[in-house]
């Protein structure tokens, strides 16, 4: 089991869980294992004139609504095209995974900033768990928590959990380089 807060410093949510930090700076091509070694990260796509370019994080001041760990929600992980978390040397069995959202770069529609789609699909242990995934649209809006649960196996001590974006959606708005896959955090528990 771990727990991982995405693209951001350690916390323990409402609840007592611990996420893992992981603010580590990942590049166009990178790859990042956990100090516990429990986990790895990594990512695959290059932004052009993103103001995310080299560091493939998002950040807000904004509270999150929808959620008592609006802290969890406020940084994000992001990747132009490929991102990647995977569980390192877990006992085989089945698992739930929880993948929190809360997409945190667009505005809300009835301004601009709000015309764009971010749109992704995500994939857990190869199979295509989410497709045309919209953050946005899902949660009601901009700044909004979501979470999404799914039961898993492990058979290989591995667990893959695939954030991949298929081109579709928008690229431009609010500025460039808005696409591609945004997660917030992930907890994988033993269970079902």
């Amino acid at each position: 089991s771990f727990a991982i807060k995405c693209g951001g410093s350690s916390q323990t949510s409402a609840s007592g869980i611990e996420y893992d930090d992981e603010s580590e700076i990942l590049g166009a091509a990178s790859l990042y294992t956990s100090s516990n070694n429990e986990w790895a990260v990594s990512n695959a796509g290059n932004f052009i004139s993103n103001p995310n370019g080299p560091v493939y994080t998002a950040r807000t001041e904004s509270q999150i609504i929808g959620t008592l760990d609006s802290e969890l929600y406020k940084t994000a992980r992001v990747s132009a095209s490929s991102l990647r978390y995977y569980g390192l040397g877990m006992e085989n069995g089945k698992y739930t995974v929880e993948l929190h959202f809360a997409e945190i770069e667009m505005g809300d529609p009835y301004s601009w900033r709000g015309l764009g789609r971010r749109m992704f699909d995500v994939y857990i242990q190869g199979d295509r768990v989410l497709r045309d995934f919209n953050v946005q649209a899902e949660a009601g809006g901009s700044k909004r928590a979501l979470v999404k649960t799914f039961e898993a196996s492990v058979n290989n001590t591995v667990m893959d959990v695939h954030f991949f974006w298929a081109g579709k959606g928008t690229c431009c708005i609010p500025y460039q380089g808005t696409y591609g896959p945004q997660v917030s955090a992930i907890r994988v528990s033993q269970g079902t």
